[in-house]
């Protein structure tokens, strides 16, 4: 396995990592025995770079980890998030990044994974009333205290990055970054790169979209969150699913899948890039895996970022914004 830092002066990670949020929520039913079954698979392959978040089930996907992870635990890079909040009802959410709730959501992770310390934690969302000093002061004294290694954020503008890192060491901004979401390529990577801060990339395939696995919502259960997001619905999803055309005729050039061409491209973009890909299913793993071994030339890059533009309509309501 391939192995990408996070930071300049941070921790060595393998090169893909894997995210576990599908494995409990938002994408259907779930089977915690598949899931698990994939973890292990992903660790005995290399991938040991695991994200989770506490707003997943909520919180069941840290406990699913937790579980999956029970004496493999010196094996594992474990990031998790804080600072959304779930309400009774599943859409109902709310931002908290205020420092007490730092404190008290890592003490509750720390209690869902089973573990004594975060590799990385992050700072899911943030509330623009909270000055991100404060919130990103709490995270460090955390740091301190022997709870947490390294310090991450989600989704900020480059000025919040930049307050960020003056107050504390960041080592990684995790942001939605595809072959056609790059609308971060302007400022916000620009920033990251210059303060030596990883990009994690997570919804890497497009939410499953760019695999070319998928027609539409049709087959989705009724609870999967793709059904209200602008980008699977009517004219957006007849244009998006053309763009998948161009994607799918170009692995077939290159050799590879529709996802490993899509990663292998994301992976050519530097090597503070590190993808997250999420999935429950081995086979897709194994999958993602492969892109590793797709060498993309100089002219094909060239080729993919041109055919390859924005998607039509906007990624997903509210809790996927950028900040403002």
């Amino acid at each position: 396995m391939l192995s990408r830092r996070l930071g300049r002066n941070g921790p060595q990670v393998s090169a893909l990592g894997l995210g576990c949020m599908g494995m409990s929520d938002f994408y259907g039913p779930s089977d915690e025995a598949e899931s698990r079954a994939t973890i292990s698979e992903a660790l005995d392959c290399g991938v040991t770079f695991l994200d989770t978040a506490d707003m997943y089930g909520p919180h069941t996907n840290e406990e699913l980890v937790g579980r999956a992870i029970a004496g493999r635990r010196h094996e594992v890079f474990l990031a998790t998030k804080f600072g959304v909040v779930r309400g009774a009802d599943a859409r109902a959410r709310r931002v908290d990044s205020t420092p007490a709730y730092a404190k008290r959501a890592c003490e509750a992770s720390l209690k869902r994974l089973g573990v004594d310390h975060l590799d990385l934690f992050y700072l899911h969302r943030r509330d623009p009333g909270v000055p991100i000093e404060d919130t990103v002061g709490a995270m460090a004294e955390l740091v301190h205290e022997g709870k947490v290694r390294f310090l991450g954020l989600s989704e900020v503008s480059a000025e919040t990055l930049r307050r960020a890192c003056a107050q504390a060491p960041i080592a990684a901004l995790q942001s939605e970054y595809s072959l056609w979401t790059r609308g971060l390529e302007k400022e916000i990577l620009p920033a990251a790169r210059e303060l030596g801060v990883a990009l994690v990339a997570y919804c890497p395939l497009g939410r499953g979209l760019l695999t070319g696995e998928m027609a539409g919502v049709d087959g989705l259960s009724d609870d999967d969150v793709r059904r209200d997001q602008p980008r699977f619905r009517g004219a957006n999803l007849t244009a998006n699913l053309a763009v998948v055309e161009s994607v799918r005729a170009l692995a077939s050039q290159v050799g590879c899948t529709p996802a490993q061409l899509v990663l292998a491209w994301l992976l050519a973009q530097g090597e503070s890039v590190v993808p997250i890909p999420g999935t429950r299913r081995s086979g897709h793993l194994r999958e993602n895996i492969g892109a590793l071994n797709v060498a993309l030339s100089t002219n094909q890059l060239r080729t993919i970022t041109g055919a390859v533009g924005e998607a039509v309509g906007s990624r997903a309501p509210d809790v996927t914004r950028l900040e403002q």
